[in-house]
């Protein structure tokens, strides 16, 4: 990719970490060179930990493959998923920064209707540091964007906004379909550029897609959990819509913000619709009680932290998923661990870290 015209400036450069799981050479780096060479990545590797991958050259980056997780985690790396994106959330796991940006291999940089690349981490910066709006819809979009501000009617006592946990930005070519979808529509495509980002409002859940995503790891990090997917399970593909649905139930109930639409980036690889219907279709059926429970998912008073509220529900997702299939009171007790080595690696400042035994 051509230098940007004009010279970039890394905003939150010390106060974020970008995060990206792979099973090969990291050569799409080049393409997002402009814009990521200024920041840390945690990269994840999935699949084979005695294969080597290339990172470009320029790059500040720290590599984690599975012998790495085992190492850092101990038993309690049983709650990291293996041969699955999923994997991701072990570094959000060990990231130290406030923010994180996470994106897949298959990612690049995308033009707007002008033809301008896109700096996505940019944009997603600029929707964290905003507030959203949860609780009142603003029908002009996000009115903290440049040219825009709260239309006629809308409530003076609500203008503050709330928080900012999580941005969740899409995508342009190929769409993130399901298998059945992917099946019936092979050679759609998604063109449309929609420049506009819009708080999702409180009691709405979304399906989120973890590629193009980013999120306050202090204000909601520990949520960010991406399940049990992948080898020995029997489920995959549902890990990013997981932690989102986790996510949201949370951000609801402790009064923060999760914004969708841009930024935009380039999708450039369609995944194989016949092996992603294996990985899905037991999701296909166990969604449809899903997304009532969470729905209806009520967390007390009581719970105050990201933590207690994560402990609640996994709790409720062991009385009420449970029964559904045995697999759900073993993503229940994953749920626990992961709080588990989450405050071992991110105790209080005035604690310090005990390494896994």
């Amino acid at each position: 990719m051509a230098e940007p015209s004009t010279k970039i400036i890394p905003l939150l450069k010390d106060e974020l970490d970008i995060v990206i799981p792979t099973i090969r050479n990291l050569d799409f780096l080049e393409m997002w060179r402009p814009f990521f060479e200024p920041y840390h990545l945690i990269i994840v590797q999935d699949g084979d930990p005695s294969k080597t991958i290339k990172v470009p050259e320029g790059f500040d980056y720290e590599l984690y493959n599975r012998n790495d997780i085992n190492r850092v985690l101990g038993p309690k790396a049983s709650c990291i998923s293996f041969k699955d994106s999923a994997c991701r959330c072990f570094g959000f796991l060990v990231s130290k920064k406030k923010y994180i940006f996470t994106i897949d291999d298959d990612c690049f940089v995308a033009k707007d209707p002008s033809g301008k690349y896109i700096n996505a981490l940019e944009q997603h910066i600029k929707n964290v540091l905003t507030p959203s709006t949860p609780f009142f819809f603003n029908t002009l979009y996000d009115p903290y964007r440049e040219g825009a501000d709260f239309v006629r009617g809308y409530p003076f006592s609500l203008r503050g906004g709330a928080p900012t946990a999580v941005s969740h930005g899409l995508w342009l070519n190929i769409p993130d379909y399901d298998a059945p979808t992917q099946l019936v529509k092979p050679l759609e495509r998604n063109t449309r550029y929609v420049d506009a980002v819009l708080t999702i409002p409180k009691g709405t859940l979304f399906p989120m897609c973890g590629m193009n995503l980013a999120f306050n790891r202090e204000l909601i990090g520990p949520a960010m959990y991406f399940g049990l997917m992948g080898d020995g399970q029997p489920i995959g593909r549902y890990d990013d819509m997981w932690a989102g649905w986790c996510t949201k139930v949370i951000c609801d109930h402790l009064g923060l913000g999760v914004k969708t639409g841009l930024p935009y980036i380039w999708h450039s690889k369609a995944s194989n619709p016949f092996v992603n219907l294996k990985k899905e279709y037991k999701g296909i059926f166990w969604q449809e009680e899903l997304i009532p429970f969470f729905r209806s998912a009520v967390l007390p008073k009581e719970c105050t932290t990201v933590q207690e509220c994560y402990i609640e529900l996994s709790k409720q997702v062991r009385a009420k998923l449970g029964q559904l299939d045995p697999y759900f009171n073993k993503l229940a007790d994953a749920m626990l661990i992961w709080i588990e080595a989450w405050e071992e690696l991110n105790p209080p400042a005035d604690q310090p870290i005990v390494p896994a035994k």
